[in-house]
């Protein structure tokens, strides 16, 4: 019997594979069991939901049947965002899944799973043990039911998340605001209604102007991935054309948000971390935390420490991944984590990432300013980035050693190798980071300098030793 390789679609983090290939109704089936088998919830409530993509529907009903198999009771919650899994995962102290494949193209699909109270399941807190006694339900053709088998009931979180999500930041006060929003066919074409609009709560003062909010996972205006500056460009033109004082974009799962200014222009993730860790910030130190914890990773802005450390909080850097930035937010009892990939965390979000919750700041901020997003942006970006750049080479290492080479005998330049090699030159106030891609003959470039010719003299430099 032929049963498929599970390595090829258990990743670090989640689970992302190509439907009918890598990633088929027998695989979920076996996941599902192996999920409640490795994580102990039998007799407990297991979460299940979905995005858009057409999939969805027969793997929620697979991993239920294997869940159940083994003794858990499955409430299927839907179509949802992936962080309104977490939310659902937080308030009701379950573990979940959600099948998504986030920004990836129409023929995959994956899994985000959960452990109860929205702690993250990755590689190396059981999502590898998962995969391997799933694997073996696979090799060996069947799952062996308990003798207690689960309950399959439904519930809808869309309502009680957007009222959480409410309650966290308050927007009935602020001036009237034009806001369009690309959905990009996913989930925030569900959860933008539901939580800015009046669909289920009553209206705030913003215009909502929709682009591609259908529900379609075949994405038939653009790939989902506003990582992309490709992806942008009809939200870009959107603002303008309408008139109003804010784009927003969100990715095909709806846990990532991007910002542009009223000019069309992007207002990059550092600007935005900064934006929101200030306001977090500030709420913490009123409720009595007077040294309140900021986590950011490496390739983000050194505007952000810089200015948490200057409103009196601490600045706390880790590696780059959802996984790491969840685990310091835990063990410092941070208040808020940015990435420069546009995920942001929240403390009263359980840890957890939402992209809605960021947007919800950067409007409350533009809301309560007399000024336009453009200028409120620059307030927190002071540095010019290269943004990330990527050079396709085999031998990276060797790459790496050539900038090494090339920066040996300046004494200004310092290198700390902690997520890929960072090189820094206090005295012309740039960093560079290269960091090789675990998956593809990539080496990524993030670099950042005071103004545009030093980076734009920096980044030459660096690209052409790298690409020799």
């Amino acid at each position: 019997m032929t049963t498929v390789d599970l390595n090829a679609s258990f990743k670090a983090y989640d689970v992302r594979g190509i439907v009918g290939d890598t990633i088929t109704a027998e695989t979920v089936r076996a996941t599902g069991a192996a999920f409640v088998d490795v994580l102990g919830l039998a007799g407990q409530k297991v979460l299940v939901g979905a995005d858009m993509r057409p999939s969805g529907p027969e793997f929620m009903d697979a991993f239920a049947e294997g869940a159940t198999a083994r003794g858990a009771n499955v409430v299927k919650i839907g179509l949802i965002s992936t962080d309104e899994l977490y939310f659902a995962c937080g308030v009701e102290n379950a573990a979940g899944v959600t099948f998504t494949a986030s920004h990836n193209p129409a023929e995959y699909n994956g899994m985000k799973m959960a452990k109860a109270g929205a702690v993250p399941i990755s590689s190396e807190t059981g999502l590898f043990d998962v995969r391997d006694l799933a694997q073996k339900y696979l090799n060996d053709g069947e799952i062996t039911a308990v003798e207690t088998t689960g309950t399959v009931s439904e519930k809808d979180f869309l309502k009680s998340y957007a009222e959480y999500l409410r309650k966290l930041v308050d927007l009935s006060g602020i001036r009237p605001l034009k806001v369009v929003v690309d959905a990009g066919n996913g989930m925030g074409g569900m959860t933008t209604p539901a939580v800015l609009g009046d669909t289920i709560l009553p209206g705030l003062p913003l215009e909502i102007v929709p682009l591609y909010f259908e529900l379609d996972g075949t994405f038939p205006n653009h790939p989902a991935n506003p990582l992309e500056p490709a992806n942008l460009v009809d939200l870009q033109k959107s603002v303008v054309k309408h008139g109003a004082d804010i784009g927003l974009a969100f990715d095909g799962d709806a846990d990532r948000c991007f910002v542009i200014d009223e000019k069309g222009e992007p207002v990059t993730p550092s600007a935005i971390t900064a934006l929101v860790a200030e306001r977090e910030l500030k709420r913490a130190q009123a409720e009595g935390n007077d040294e309140p914890v900021i986590i950011y990773n490496l390739i983000t802005s050194k505007a952000v420490p810089e200015l948490v450390e200057k409103l009196g909080g601490r600045a706390i850097k880790t590696r780059v991944g959802h996984s790491f930035i969840k685990a310091v937010m835990a063990e410092e009892s941070g208040v808020f984590g940015g990435e420069h990939s546009a995920h942001y965390y929240f403390k009263d979000f359980f840890n957890a990432d939402t992209g809605m919750l960021a947007a919800m700041h950067v409007l409350a901020a533009l809301g309560e300013a007399e000024t336009p997003l453009s200028e409120l942006g620059t307030q927190y970006s002071p540095y010019i980035s290269s943004g990330e750049i990527n050079s396709e080479i085999e031998d990276k290492k060797g790459a790496v050693d050539r900038i090494r080479a090339l920066y040996a005998d300046n004494t200004d330049v310092t290198v700390e190798d902690s997520d890929g090699t960072t090189f820094s030159n206090a005295a012309e106030g740039w960093w560079a980071n290269l960091r090789p891609s675990n998956t593809e003959p990539f080496l990524r470039l993030n670099l950042e300098a005071p103004d545009t010719a030093t980076m734009e003299r920096v980044r030459d430099e660096i690209l052409a030793e790298v690409r020799k």
